[in-house]
């Protein structure tokens, strides 16, 4: 179904199902001896969730596909590459070029993860003591998560503290009433976040955490360069995961219209920016680059962390 004005959804539905579908792809990385990532709460919150096609994902029953390059080994090393980022930039990973990631350890005790989905990051990552995390997701998401790793006897490893709110209402005036800070400065991740905002939502989601950051403060998110991408990008997407078993049509969530480049609009708001080439992040995992435009999204595409000077 396309998106609406006011759309919600939960874990099963619209945007919740892409949420549920990049836990199942952690989950995967997650399995064996030699595992690449270690989310112990992703196949079980899968599972739960009940998604046929994702467990049978996570259960290794995997549609055929004749598509070389979008295999469910390169789909979870792409996972693996993200995951990693994303931890690194919230602990004491390797950050990106020109920019200081490592929020943790450079002192920032106050994270907030933007459409927090299935994120585990508030029970698997090393967390400093103080250090409160924030979560900002719709409020059957919020519900659901926070129910089922209670039930499954998950403890957060830092200050957990959840918003259940909308990120197209006054999720800011609800953080603060949860406690958030602004004099202290805050690492803030909006992963698999962008696509699925309106541009001028995307914008001001952008200004508002800029009002509300102090300096030294960071954001993640990932990069893309939409001028490169053909017209019918959100399209191939959707074949290609559907080739997968996954039965979620992208094409319907994702807002194609043109939008501010992510960078640029940063640094005009004072962000000093690195992007870390999608290329490099898999070599620096030992993965080989993707070769193709729609899993790579071209040379364009990547990993963006600022700092707020």
């Amino acid at each position: 179904m396309a998106r609406t004005d006011g759309d919600t959804w939960d874990l099963a539905s619209s945007v919740g199902a892409t949420a549920t579908a990049v836990a199942a792809l952690r989950a995967m990385a997650s399995q064996g001896p030699d595992a690449a990532l270690d989310d112990p709460w992703a196949d079980p919150l899968v599972r739960a969730v009940g998604i046929e096609s994702f467990v049978k994902l996570v259960d290794g029953e995997r549609s055929e596909t004749t598509d070389s390059l979008v295999t469910p080994q390169s789909m979870t090393e792409q996972m693996v590459v993200r995951t990693r980022f994303f931890d690194d930039f919230f602990t004491t990973g390797v950050a990106p070029p020109t920019t200081s990631g490592q929020a943790t350890a450079s002192g920032v005790r106050q994270a907030v993860i933007l459409a927090s989905g299935l994120d585990t990051r508030a029970y698997r990552l090393p967390w400093p003591a103080g250090t409160v995390v924030y979560e900002i997701d719709q409020p059957d998401v919020i519900e659901f998560k926070t129910r089922t790793l209670e039930g499954l006897g998950a403890k957060p490893t830092g200050q957990r503290r959840t918003i259940a709110i909308d990120l197209r209402e006054d999720w800011p005036s609800a953080l603060i009433d949860a406690g958030f800070v602004t004099s202290l400065p805050t690492a803030w991740s909006a992963e698999g976040l962008l696509a699925y905002l309106p541009p001028e939502a995307q914008d001001r989601l952008f200004d508002s955490i800029t009002d509300l950051s102090a300096p030294g403060s960071r954001v993640a998110c990932e990069y893309v360069d939409m001028s490169g991408l053909p017209s019918d990008w959100a399209e191939q997407l959707t074949e290609r995961s559907q080739r997968m078993g996954a039965t979620v049509n992208l094409a319907e969530l994702i807002y194609t219209g043109e939008r501010n480049d992510a960078a640029d609009y940063l640094k005009a708001l004072g962000w000093q920016v690195g992007i870390l080439g999608a290329s490099e992040a898999h070599t620096s995992n030992g993965f080989e680059p993707p070769d193709d435009d729609m899993v790579a999204f071209g040379a364009n595409y990547g990993y963006l962390s600022a700092t707020l000077k």
